[in-house]
């Protein structure tokens, strides 16, 4: 199978040369290889936004693409860097939970591909992912790594279902202020199960249908869809929910209040 398709996922931001020198280390690897950027904008350590953004985009490259995610790399006292296999493509991840918070139980076949060395230098993770970027491009179908278990994640957040409704938290805040949830369509139909609904959060407020576009209500009125990955969003046709919501800017670590949906 052809790897000519790297992605890259990462929470090394535009500030200094990370990324150019993670590129460069990769080519080297993988010559003649096209890298595309998934994102470099996660937050610092931030594996609940890098595995969501990895799940809004992985299915859309070809089978044989090979998705690299440098986010926490150095997470643990033992830093390790797994390969994964799923739905025909390839992931090369850290040890840190983020495949078990984008994949759930079902992360595909797993092996470890390499263990870092002390000092932890990113160069040297990156040269980890490169080589085993070089063992498939040998193409044998007989990888030589161990099989393993993903590390689960620190803290897997799941929506909750209650009695009178469901407890959600933010996955993300996109470019646009949209806050996402941690809800896909499938779930949330499941749940709701054709029942009057009503979305609550920290304002005043109250969205008791779901939309298809963003022009299904008046700017400046908050409404519900379904996002381009499947998941329930919080939207203001041309604004910012997050403000409206009182949430501000998404970072990292931090815990947003809880957006209920009552039934």
């Amino acid at each position: 199978m052809s790897h000519s398709i790297i992605t890259l996922l990462s929470d090394l931001g535009a500030r200094d040369t990370s990324v150019t020198i993670a590129k460069a280390i990769l080519m080297r690897y993988a010559p003649g290889a096209a890298i595309v950027d998934i994102s470099h904008n996660v937050g610092p350590y931030d594996l609940r936004q890098a595995a969501y953004l990895l799940l809004s985009a992985y299915k859309h490259f070809p089978a044989g693409t090979v998705h690299i995610l440098p986010v926490d790399v150095f997470y643990g006292d033992a830093p390790r860097i797994l390969l994964a296999e799923k739905d025909g493509c390839f992931f090369i991840a850290p040890d840190n939970g983020v495949l078990s918070l984008a994949f759930g139980d079902d992360p595909g076949n797993t092996w470890l591909g390499y263990e870092c060395s002390k000092p932890y230098i990113f160069n040297d993770w990156i040269n980890g992912a490169g080589k085993i970027m070089e063992a498939l491009q040998l193409g044998s179908g007989n990888l030589p790594f161990a099989q393993c278990d993903t590390r689960k994640a620190p803290w897997l957040l799941q929506h909750k279902p209650m009695s009178d409704g469901v407890e959600c938290n933010v996955l993300c805040i996109d470019r646009f202020e949209n806050v996402v949830l941690n809800i896909t369509k499938p779930q949330f139909e499941e749940i709701v199960n054709g029942r009057p609904f009503s979305v609550k959060g920290l304002k005043t407020m109250e969205i008791t249908s779901i939309s298809n576009n963003y022009s299904d209500v008046p700017i400046g009125i908050p409404l519900c869809r379904f996002n381009i990955s499947g998941f329930l969003e919080i939207a203001l046709n041309h604004g910012s929910a997050a403000a409206y919501l009182g949430l501000g800017a998404f970072n990292a670590g931090i815990r947003y209040p809880v957006i209920t949906i009552f039934f």
